[in-house]
């Protein structure tokens, strides 16, 4: 998407960041509600897909993503609309993880490594860079082979690491937090005026925190290309999240 085009809502690209940690207190409960939304989110259409359960070991993240990968391939069989089911499943900072499972990419903490060693690693050293602002269509791992190009997100906190996140070669960064976020008053918001700054990289900016279905909008306005959210698709019929996103 070029960044001098404002998206419209069609056009809002929907980012689900899970945590099982939310639904309940025993873990085989969590893993399958956890599941459930991974393919509920499926269904109704949500581009990107974050595995954000940083707390497992990594033979239990490995076994829970290779389960989400299940999911997300069930729900594309199963899907009754005319419209393809593509989402993507991303590994939150574990990159042999995702290769692991066959994952389509990894979301890369704002002090993790670089998007260009994610790439690296992938590909086993030939890197292949997307041109800035065209991200890798989603979904392309899923049920399928594994991508020559990983899909690389990036969290940023500041249009600096918005600008730098681009320069090393992400797909998209996601900008945070955008809003006051209740389950952390003291975090400073970056408001509107910093988030329309970060849209101005040469990639995707997805807007996070504290967003709702109130002020989406003003962060499309602003010029991001979506909006990635936590308690907004977990805590909600995801079906009617998107419809009123789009």
């Amino acid at each position: 998407m070029a960044n001098d085009q404002r998206p419209t809502t069609k056009d809002c690209l929907l980012y689900y960041i899970t945590d099982r940690t939310a639904f309940a207190v025993d873990e085989p409960t969590r893993r399958r509600r956890l599941l459930e939304k991974i393919a509920e989110a499926a269904r109704a259409g949500v581009d990107y897909i974050q595995l954000r359960e940083k707390d497992l070991s990594t033979r239990e993240l490995e076994s829970l993503a290779r389960e989400a990968v299940s999911a997300i391939h069930e729900a594309k069989k199963r899907n009754p609309s005319p419209r393809p089911l593509a989402p993507a499943l991303l590994i939150n900072s574990r990159t042999d993880v995702a290769l692991a499972v066959g994952a389509d990419g990894i979301h890369l903490r704002s002090d993790d490594i670089s998007p260009k060693e994610v790439q690296k690693i992938w590909t086993g050293g030939n890197v292949a860079t997307a041109a800035p602002g065209c991200p890798a269509p989603p979904g392309t791992a899923i049920g399928s082979t594994q991508p020559q190009r990983p899909l690389i997100a990036v969290s940023c906190h500041s249009p600096a690491e918005v600008r730098e996140a681009a320069i090393n070669g992400a797909t998209f960064a996601v900008f945070a937090p955008v809003f006051e976020k209740k389950d952390a008053p003291d975090a400073q918001p970056a408001g509107l005026s910093k988030l329309r700054e970060a849209c101005q990289a040469s990639i995707p900016v997805l807007a996070l925190g504290g967003i709702t279905l109130q002020n989406a909008r003003q962060c499309l306005e602003a010029g991001a290309a979506g909006i990635a959210a936590i308690r907004l698709f977990q805590e909600d019929n995801i079906s009617e999240i998107v419809r009123n996103l789009r």
